[in-house]
């Protein structure tokens, strides 16, 4: 079984990591083939449906319409979505970060709570509430949502049976509001929790990034510097590697790495993309007893 983005998001919920990860190992103790991944940042991205309570958006967008037309089933929408906001947007509605929104697109970039104000309205969750049901009303949106708390992803990237990922899109340059995650994510974790905190040696993140998911998914002829192997291989200067792009300019590589294999053939050279494609998808080899969703 393979958890995947592994997060604890909400402020009533920081420090659940502890909870969580300590269920994982009694699962592994148990004889379970369970491991997990995490993006190393404080902030995930998803559609608005996530501020919404499931029942309300079954049957569509007509049937969502519907609802939200009868003043009691709206009335107890709006109830619901304020318990769950606080659990998804973490400290208010400044925390909800728009990508994209196509009834308003004038707003990537910019929160919920610039949304809001420029209506005339306090940013409080009550009118956070009312501006959702309005987009959703007219396509809904994607965000950036600010909830989580740095010890649990430092805490999550730590234990043992942790692989990194990114989550990121694939996004042209200067295309779009993504998540800087789409840009930096492994250079953000040789940078910032390596080099910077130690949190993890540079051995053990290069594990988590390389062999160890390359063996989670069956794929035995990668993930390793060695003869026989797929020449996947980055070069970069540990010393400078860094992630550039942030929330509120995201559209920047990293610096730091200098060559870029792919199955044997130079995809990045001297820092330069040279422009060759050689790569393929791969796809998950199961093993027997283990679990896959």
């Amino acid at each position: 079984m393979q958890i995947s983005h592994h997060k604890v998001a909400g402020a009533a919920q920081f420090g659940w990591s502890r909870r969580t990860l300590a269920k994982i190992d009694s699962a592994r103790t148990a004889g379970m083939d369970v491991s997990l991944d995490v993006y190393p940042y404080t902030a995930f991205s998803t559609v608005s449906d996530v501020l919404l309570p499931a029942w309300a958006l079954a049957g569509g967008d007509s049937a969502f319409a519907a609802r939200i037309a009868n003043r009691g089933t709206r009335d107890r929408i709006e109830t619901e979505m304020q318990r769950i906001f606080p659990e998804q947007a973490g400290a208010g509605l400044a925390s909800v970060q728009f990508r994209e929104v196509p009834s308003n697109p004038e707003y990537s970039g910019k929160t919920l709570a610039d949304f809001v104000r420029a209506r005339g309205h306090a940013p409080t969750i009550a009118s956070g509430v009312r501006a959702v049901i309005e987009l959703q009303l007219h396509g809904g949106f994607t965000a950036i949502y600010h909830s989580m708390d740095e010890p649990d992803v430092e805490r999550i990237l730590r234990h043992a049976s942790t692989m990194i990922d990114s989550d990121g899109d694939l996004v042209g340059l200067g295309v779009g509001w993504p998540h800087p995650r789409s840009y930096g994510a492994f250079p953000r974790v040789l940078a910032r929790y390596v080099r910077e905190r130690r949190v993890l040696t540079l051995e053990e993140a290069i594990r988590k990034m390389t062999s160890m998911p390359a063996r989670q998914i069956g794929q035995r002829d990668r993930g390793l510097v060695r003869a026989g192997m797929f020449a996947d291989v980055v070069v970069f200067d540990a010393e400078r590697i860094r992630d550039v792009a942030t929330y509120t300019d995201p559209h920047h590589f990293a610096v730091g790495v200098i060559h870029v294999l792919v199955n044997g053939v130079a995809v990045i050279d001297r820092g330069a993309v040279t422009g060759a494609i050689p790569g393929r998808a791969l796809t998950s080899v199961p093993r027997p007893g283990r679990v896959t969703h």
